[in-house]
Order: structure tokens, then C-alpha cells, then sequence
């Protein structure tokens, strides 16, 4: 006996629809010829229809703002309470350049700084180190000592500015160094708020700037957030950072999936050093990116909180709020600026930083229309930042709280999103965890495939880029003025790193880094010795030498 197939009205009404109205329409119109995808190359219904919806409940689901689980986001006011951070990522040249441009900016409106530091800085080398030819304040501003950071927060008040640092193998360090500069201007630690990127999971699935091998990597990590749970309780030892992982070639699905399981590792591995869940989780924050599929990315914010909360209460058994809540800043897609015609950028920003703000983000940064040819000059610096003013002050959407919630398009893909997510969370957990997969090179591969079909698509002409594949017109990009970082800065950094190094007590400095050796060999919490050493004037380049004496090297292997 065959099953008789119940239809909801909803879907009744919806089968009408394409009946009576849609059907004799296109017979006489077609559509135009067209893939009608996302950005992931996810294929997008014609009409979304309260037949979408149906499998959700309000209450579990959805629900109000400030209620789990969080899908509307973690404040009942919104942006009504307070708007988002407007953090700027900036640095550039010498660490005295990088100080003058957090002041234009502070000066500007800007209510958070976010530090770029460069290549030798992230890999852990002094400006000094013969890997460091050609690379010293290029990509970012370039730090060897405390020397530098005491120069890079000259009058910049630490216990008042909220600071965020892209810095990931070496995050301990220059954390060392930024709560020494602190502790020199007089300042709270207790009182220090801002966040540190620290999460080198993603450098080994996407970023790849790492130092160490992954285990003691991330034993380096834990370090942090045990040290700044009992020192430096305001502060975010963590970002877990989806962005860079999008920037890679991921789909939003995946860098939903990989961020979040990256920050379900960092509780457990938190977890087994004896941290207390509801303490350390609080202070983990979360980094996404905003590409220019709108409703995919307000859709993948929506479901990060949810999925987040679910996961916190049903996979560890929190009830606290502080630990359901999850908290995130978003940066523009880089990934999506163009050379050709780069004024063009400056409305990608623009869709992609509402995006963010219609998601909930907590704070923004907005790319400069001309990242894609060079460093930001402080001219499209100030029109990012003024991007921000603009959509908080003159287009009212941050007047009510989830503006878009309820749409049945935007539901039925937060849905989706999370479902997606959840797939990849179930066979990463069959691996043993995240950081397995990631010795199994399983994120990697998922990476390497995504981004293969989304270039064949664009050569295609299946995803257009205006500018690039469509609307192509003489390059604009002479037109645009860019700032230019010459081989001087190494002079001048190399200089004071001489003078450091002449004028500390090389006694002091070397017992230091012994200390730390033996703290890392004895596998004690490295971040008392590391701020010892920083004290001492020891280099980062001598830091991590040290370290690598005990961790050894990462090497990636073939997939």
C-alpha cells in the first residue's frame, strides 16, 4: 500500500503559485540565461515562500534578540544600545609612520585600532635576520623588540583604547610585549581591553605563516588563555578567524564550519589543561569574513550564533549566557578587491560592511579601495572609515534590531548554513578533532577544491567581476595614487635593534631566554618567562629561537 504525500498549505499555495501565475508568465517571458548562485556556487531558489520555513520553530530557532539562541544576535537593543567597534586595520613602515596613522585615525572617529604587523614579525624574525631582506615594514609595521612597541603606543593610552593584534605563531610574544608597554604607561592590566588574533589552527589550514609544530603550537595558545584569565580578564586572548580561511578559496558554509570548529578545539584542548569552561570561553571571539554574496553573509552571522550556543550548552553543558553569546568582528573581503578599475571597490566595501552590520557584528573594519595595489594611503583610509560613519549614521539600519529576521529567504538559508556546517562538524569529530584533520590535510584539501571551481567559474564568465570578466575598460589603476614602502625602513629598524641590543643588559636578557627554554621543556605556562624576557629587551627573533630550541619546526607535508 503506498503512503499518501501530506502537502502543507504553505505548500499548496506555493505549487498554485507556480501553476496559475508563474508557468503561463515564462511561456510568453523567459528568464534571462543566467546561473543564479551564490558566491559559493550554491544554486538560489526563484521564490522563497513560507514553505521554506516550516520545518523551524520560532521559539527554538529564531526567537528575540538577547535570547538563546542568539540567532537575532546577543544584545536585545542592538545597535540602539551601542553601535559596532569601527576598528581600522592599520600598520605600515616604521612603528614611528604606523603611530601617526592610529592617531589620524583616533583623531577621525575611530573608536579601536587593529595592528598589521609585517611578514618577518609574523613569522617570528628580527629586521635583522637575512630572511627578513626585502619584507621589513612592507605588509604591515614591523616590531623586533619593546623597543618598537614602545615607540608603536607612544601616547596612545592602553588602559582606555581598545587594541586588537593580527599576530598568530608569535601572539604570545608580542602580547608580552604590548602588557609591558602597559605596565610602563602605568596601566591596569585588569583594566586592558582588546583582542588578540592568536589562532594558529588557521595558519595551518589556510594562512600558512607558522613556527612550530601544531601540538606545542597550540599548547602556546592555552598558555595565553590561563594567563589572561587570572591577569588580564578583559582582554581576548583569541579571534578564531574564519576570514582568512574564506580569503583562501573556502565557500561560506566552509569557513562557517572550520572557523567554529577551530573554537570548539580551543574549549577542549582549554578544557584539559584544566581550565574552567564558563571562565576562559567568555573571552574567545570569533573573526568572519564579508564577501559579497549579501544575504549568504548576513545568512552564515545569523548561524554562527546559533550554532555556537547550541554547542555550548549540548556539547559542554554551559548554561551560562557570557559562554552561550557568541561575540565577532568582521573585516571586508580583500579577496574581492580589484586591480582594474579600483574606484570600483568602494561600493564592494560598502555592500559587504552592511552586510556585517545587518549580521550583528560586534566591530568592522573596512577595506581601502586600493589594497589591491598597495598599502592604504591615508585618503582611502578615511573613506573606509567614513563607509562605517555613513551606514551607522545615515541609512537607518541600525534603528531596529534584525531588520532582515523573518525573511523567508534569509531563514530558510541560515537553515541551511547551519545544516552545512554541522555535516562538516560530524566528520571532523569522526577524524578525532580539528587539529587531526588537519594532520590528515582534510580542511586543506576542502580549501584547495573550493577555490578550484570558483576560478573555473569566474574564467567561465559564471560569476562575474565587474570590471574583470564583464564591463572590462582600459586599466584605471595608474589613475590611483598608492603609497610606496622603500628599503629604508629596514635601515632605520635595523639601527634601533643595534641600539637595543648595545644598550640592554645582555646578561639579564640571555638568563631570560634560558628561563624560558626551561619553562617550555618543563612544559610550564611559557607567558610568565616570555614577559621576562620582553622586560630584559630580548628580541622576538631570540624568543622564538629559543622556543624552537625545545618545539622544533613545522614543516607541511604533501596532501
Amino acid at each position: 500500500m503506498s503512503e499518501t504525500k501530506v502537502t502543507s498549505p504553505a505548500q499548496e499555495a506555493f505549487e498554485e503559485w507556480e501553476r496559475e501565475t508563474l508557468r503561463p508568465l515564462l511561456e510568453k517571458h523567459p528568464e534571462r540565461k543566467s546561473n543564479f548562485q551564490t558566491v559559493s556556487l550554491e544554486e538560489t531558489n526563484r521564490l522563497y515562500s513560507p514553505a521554506d520555513v516550516e520545518p523551524l520553530d520560532f521559539e527554538r530557532d529564531i526567537s528575540f534578540p538577547g535570547n538563546f539562541p542568539y540567532t537575532r544576535g546577543i544584545h536585545p537593543t542592538g545597535y540602539r544600545g551601542k553601535l559596532w567597534t569601527m576598528r581600522q586595520f592599520a600598520g605600515f613602515s616604521t612603528p614611528e609612520e604606523t603611530n601617526a596613522r592610529f592617531k589620524y585615525l583616533l583623531a577621525q572617529g575611530q573608536n579601536g585600532l587593529s595592528v598589521a604587523y609585517d611578514l618577518p614579525t609574523l613569522m617570528g624574525y628580527d629586521a635583522d635576520s637575512p630572511l627578513s631582506e626585502g619584507e621589513v615594514g612592507k605588509c604591515g609595521v614591523a616590531v623586533s623588540s619593546l623597543a618598537d612597541m614602545e615607540v608603536l603606543f607612544g601616547e596612545i593610552p592602553l588602559e582606555h583604547v581598545t587594541v586588537s593584534q593580527t599576530i598568530n605563531a608569535p601572539a604570545s610574544v608580542l602580547l608580552a610585549m604590548y602588557l609591558v608597554v602597559a605596565e610602563k604607561q602605568g596601566a591596569d592590566w585588569k583594566k586592558i581591553s582588546g583582542t588578540l588574533q592568536n589562532d594558529i589552527l588557521k595558519e595551518y589550514i589556510a594562512q600558512k605563516e607558522w613556527i612550530y609544530p601544531i601540538r606545542p603550537a597550540m599548547k602556546l595558545v592555552i598558555d595565553t588563555f590561563e594567563f589572561c584569565t587570572k591577569h588580564v580578564p578583559r582582554y581576548n586572548p583569541v579571534s578564531v578567524s574564519g576570514y582568512h580561511i574564506r580569503e583562501a578559496g573556502a565557500t561560506a558554509v566552509q569557513e562557517l564550519a572550520f572557523t567554529l570548529r577551530d573554537g570548539l578545539e580551543y574549549v577542549e584542548w582549554g578544557l584539559r589543561a584544566g581550565l574552567q569552561l564558563d571562565e576562559f570561553v567568555p573571552r574567545i571571539s570569533f573573526f568572519f569574513n564579508a564577501h559579497n554574496d549579501f544575504f549568504e553573509e548576513v545568512a552564515k552571522y545569523r548561524a554562527a550564533r546559533r550554532i555556537w550556543a547550541r554547542e555550548m550548552r549540548d556539547r559542554f553543558g554551559s548554561t551560562n549566557e557570557r559562554t552561550l553569546k557568541l561575540r565577532f568582528h568582521t573585516q571586508t573581503a580583500g579577496v574581492s578587491l580589484t586591480v582594474q578599475q579600483p574606484l570600483n571597490n568602494i561600493v564592494r566595501v560598502a555592500i559587504q560592511a552592511l552586510a556585517g552590520v545587518l549580521g550583528g557584528t560586534q566591530s568592522l573594519h573596512t577595506d581601502a579601495y586600493d589594497e589591491a595595489l598597495a598599502l592604504p594611503t591615508d585618503r582611502a583610509a578615511l573613506i573606509a572609515l567614513r563607509t562605517q560613519q555613513i551606514i551607522a549614521e545615515e541609512t537607518g539600519v541600525a534603528n531596529t534590531v534584525d531588520p532582515l529576521g523573518g525573511s523567508y529567504y534569509l531563514e530558510s538559508l541560515t537553515q541551511k548554513m547551519e545544516e552545512g556546517a554541522r555535516d562538516y562538524f560530524r566528520r571532523i569529530d569522526a577524524m578525532g578533532g580539528m587539529v587531526e584533520a588537519i594532520e590528515k590535510g582534510f580542511p586543506q584539501r576542502e580549501l584547495q577544491d573550493s577555490a578550484y571551481q570558483y576560478q573555473k567559474a569566474v574564467e567561465r564568465g559564471e560569476q562575474v567581476i565587474v570590471g574583470v570578466n564583464k564591463y572590462a575598460m582600459e586599466d584605471e589603476a595608474s589613475e590611483v595614487p598608492t603609497l610606496i614602502i622603500d628599503e629604508s625602513v629596514r635601515e632605520h629598524q635595523v639601527n634601533r635593534l643595534q641600539q637595543t641590543r648595545g644598550s640592554r643588559d645582555a646578561g639579564a636578557a640571555g638568563n631570560a631566554l634560558e628561563k624560558l627554554r626551561r619553562a617550555a621543556q618543563n612544559n610550564e605556562n611559557t607567558m610568565p618567562a616570555t614577559i621576562e624576557a620582553v622586560r630584559a629587551y630580548a628580541t622576538l627573533g631570540e624568543i622564538c629561537s629559543a622556543l624552537r630550541d625545545v618545539y622544533g619546526i613545522y614543516e607541511e607535508p604533501a596532501f
